[in-house]
């Protein structure tokens, strides 16, 4: 029965394209002096920076609400790109928006499945379309895949309405569940906000292209059939099993199973990395963070680009630290500053290499050292790119472009010695913890030391602190990915 219903389903997905095909085709013949272009420029400009709340809103209420189960939530995420297309509000902000909430809504549906249970959802899930057939669906798939259901399951509807809730009730640990809906939801809200930002800029050569390319179409359509089809039949082992076997028979196609096999390991690390539990856990924390980090750099930078001066955020943290100025503080903030500067940088830097190498942590100590590197560089290249002009009155010495602060950056250094050392040398849970702590605070103190010396403004602080998160998380990603292949067994050769 559920064959017969999803077959149903998919005729009726494939029938639903053709006619919002055909109703393009149809639009631009029978009224071809009607500009599609221009008619979603008058929407955008009637709507304007609502649109902010709109699609706030949607994004969380599909997860935290279930209201995706009755309204998908890309239809609306679509059109917020659509209306950044028109240049009304900022796709940078749209996409920040849009994945926080999701975020949001993702959370608050994981704690009400840790705090209600199945039973809930079963019996009063039939007022927003969940039935039990429909949530053990769901049930089954997160099982089956774990934290991959979180990642992968964000682009699938009935998936990504129920996978929150599925991950509560199972008794996952919310601090297990965070990177992948991290990571999800980021992918997500950029996939969905930049296909409509991209479509609603040329709707017009689209609208022209579908009238004049119904060949193309019906290529189209053979095409998702045959991926359909293609995916379904090679889920099963004992299909994948023939397949390769009648290849294999064919001397043309033998290279191609030579090849397949060869990269079949590094392949089914990629995929293994987004489930739960050891490696897996890791690599998909380190992929959050340096996810959201590249999102903070790349949005002020380009908010700088266009409008050097202050945002109100940096005007409010310039505000209070007037207020709390004091001899005392300036002085105290000046040595904690000093912290973050390359002449007390490059010694801790250099001992900490030592004391890896000395353990023969050649991994660590290599992440560290590429990635201050990238750290020196990424802040050199941005200032010269930016060049962006520092809050007026400083309280100590500066030169050059005030973004992105390079003592932010490089105080990062800290919390990721803090974390190397208490995961590989494994101080105790209270050595471990103080040692946590006080990176931590070094990297936050250093950064606020430059915005209470008027050096640096909040922004720039930020967006130091982002990019050295992302230089530490992208070499080790790259490290492990790296010693799991050098680590892999050599799968042995089969005789003859």
């Amino acid at each position: 029965m559920s064959e017969e219903v999803s077959r149903r389903t998919r005729i009726l997905q494939i029938a639903a394209l053709v006619v919002i095909v055909g109703a393009i085709v149809a639009f631009s013949q029978l009224a071809p002096n009607i500009s599609l272009q221009n008619t979603l420029n008058d929407l955008a400009s009637k709507v304007g920076k609502l649109t902010y709340l709109i699609v706030g809103a949607a994004a969380f209420l599909e997860t935290g609400a279930f209201v995706g189960l009755v309204l998908p939530g890309e239809t609306v995420v679509l059109l917020g790109g659509a209306v950044a297309g028109q240049g009304e509000t900022s796709v940078i902000l749209t996409i920040g928006i849009v994945w926080a909430c999701c975020f949001a809504g993702d959370s608050v549906s994981f704690l009400l499945g840790r705090m209600l249970g199945r039973e809930f959802i079963l019996r009063h899930g039939a007022r927003v379309r969940i039935t039990e057939e429909r949530f053990a669906r769901v049930e089954a798939y997160f099982s089956r895949y774990g934290g991959r259901t979180i990642v992968i399951g964000r682009f699938i509807g009935l998936v990504r309405a129920l996978a929150p809730f599925t991950a509560g009730t199972s008794g996952m640990r919310y601090w297990n569940y965070l990177p992948f809906s991290v990571l999800g939801t980021g992918l997500w809200a950029a996939a969905y906000v930049l296909l409509g930002y991209f479509a609603s800029r040329s709707l017009d050569a689209a609208a022209h292209a579908a009238g004049q390319g119904t060949l193309f179409f019906g290529i189209a359509i053979v095409a998702i059939i045959a991926i359909v089809w293609a995916v379904r039949f090679l889920r099963k082992a004992e299909n994948r099993a023939r397949l390769v076997a009648a290849m294999d028979r064919r001397p043309v196609l033998r290279p191609a199973v030579a090849l397949g096999r060869r990269l079949r390991p590094q392949a089914r690390f990629l995929w293994g990395r987004v489930t739960p539990g050891g490696l897996g856990l890791e690599f998909t924390t380190v992929l959050a963070i340096l996810a959201v980090a590249a999102y903070v750099v790349v949005a002020y930078t380009t908010t700088v680009l266009d409008h050097p001066g202050p945002t109100p955020g940096d005007q409010t943290a310039l505000d209070v630290a007037n207020d709390l100025q004091t001899a005392w503080l300036v002085d105290v903030a000046k040595v904690v500053t000093a912290l973050g500067s390359t002449p007390v940088i490059a010694p801790i830097l250099a001992i900490a290499t030592f004391l890896l190498a000395w353990q023969r942590r050649w991994i660590e100590a290599a992440v560290i050292v590429m990635a201050a590197a990238i750290i020196f560089i990424g802040v050199a290249e941005l200032k010269e790119l930016t060049d962006r002009p520092r809050p007026p009155d400083p309280l100590t010495g500066t030169q050059g472009s005030g973004f992105p602060s390079g003592h932010a950056a490089h105080a990062v250094l800290y919390p990721w010695l803090a974390v190397t050392f208490a995961i590989r040398m494994r101080p105790g849970m209270w050595g471990g913890t103080a040692l946590l702590v006080a990176g931590f605070a070094l990297a936050v103190l250093v950064g606020l030391s430059r915005v209470y010396l008027r050096v640096h403004y909040l922004s720039d602080v930020t967006s130091g602190w982002a990019l050295g998160a992302g230089a530490f998380c992208a070499c080790a990603a790259v490290a492990m990915v790296v010693t799991h292949l050098r680590a892999r067994p050599e799968t042995p050769r089969a005789p003859g």
